[in-house]
């Protein structure tokens, strides 16, 4: 009566609050999840949530199947783990590069809790790397590489994790803080405050500030989230940033933040590994685990679209 599917579905209501992110979440249409919830209601004989109510409001009945999902999901996971195990796929090697370099507040804890289920698999992530990380990925030197800027390479798969949108961070003093969103005009004489990577990998120019022959009058450079904070909040630049990466900064008033462009600047990271491991057991675990993890520690995240994995 009661299926997998729609436990799933009732805790991505639950966590997002509303049918249309609870839709993206588990990859259906908003008719299509409707149509799955309306069908659990008439199995059971009773209402799951209360209509237009934003967040939502699960009944009692809700509620208790809410409980049911979480006891029963995460052993179905574990079961999962375990069978691959006994089917003796367990053995494998992690080794993966970051060109994100605020990644670091969701990949973290995934790591931590994907070590803890699988101890066979060998993690490392290499500091200091003097290559380019997804040739070496193609090269066998890495296994997985966590990127917003997928290249096509012969044997490598990207599988997107979630779509994020840039914000511009600017002085709480700044003539752009408290505006609805900025145009790449406005920012041609501002000295924008970027990390120290090509231009051809960061958002701002190649979806913003290229398309519209745009350049800021200078361009500074920053090793660290916090240091450009630091150079924001003093008035010394701006800095464009996914939205997680200034949540922080936002919360404790530091600087302020504001939409580049009327429709906004959104990208997707992604996750690249080889064909040839695409389909290992672990590996599929770890993704899952990575995207779980991303949805429940960063603000403003949406799921990616499958179609906007590839191979090249």
């Amino acid at each position: 009566m009661i299926e997998l599917r729609h436990l799933r579905t009732l805790l991505a209501l639950r966590d997002t609050g509303s049918l249309v992110e609870a839709a993206e979440r588990v990859h259906l249409t908003q008719s299509a999840l409707s149509h799955q919830l309306k069908d659990l209601e008439s199995r059971i004989d009773s209402a799951l949530f209360a209509r237009k109510t934003r967040p939502v409001e699960f009944t009692r009945a809700g509620l208790r199947l809410l409980s049911l999902a979480e006891q029963v999901l995460p052993q179905v996971r574990e079961a999962e783990r375990d069978v691959a195990r006994l089917a003796g796929t367990e053995q494998g090697r992690l080794h993966m590069a970051i060109e994100c370099h605020s990644c670091f507040q969701w990949l973290m804890p995934t790591v931590d809790h994907f070590r803890d289920h699988w101890p066979e698999v060998e993690i490392d992530i290499p500091s200091g790397h003097h290559f380019d990380p997804l040739p070496a990925l193609a090269r066998e030197q890495l296994d997985l590489v966590i990127t917003a800027d997928p290249q096509p390479l012969d044997g490598v798969h990207y599988v997107p994790l979630f779509r994020y949108e840039g914000l511009l961070a600017v002085a709480r003093q700044h003539e752009f803080a408290g505006q609805g969103f900025v145009t790449p005009e406005a920012l041609a004489e501002q000295t924008l405050i970027t990390y120290p990577v090509e231009q051809s990998r960061l958002d701002v120019f190649t979806h913003f500030l290229d398309p519209a022959g745009v350049r800021p009058r200078e361009i500074r450079t920053a090793e660290l989230t916090i240091m450009m904070m630091q150079l924001v909040a003093s008035g010394r630049g701006v800095c464009a940033l996914p939205s997680w990466a200034l949540t922080e900064y936002l919360e404790r008033d530091y600087v302020s933040a504001v939409q580049l462009g009327e429709n906004g600047v959104w990208g997707t990271l992604y996750a690249a590994m080889r064909e040839e491991t695409r389909e290992a057991p672990w590996m599929q675990d770890f993704l899952r685990t990575a995207q779980e993890t991303s949805f429940a520690v960063l603000s403003g995240v949406r799921p990616a679209t499958r179609d906007e994995g590839s191979t090249a």
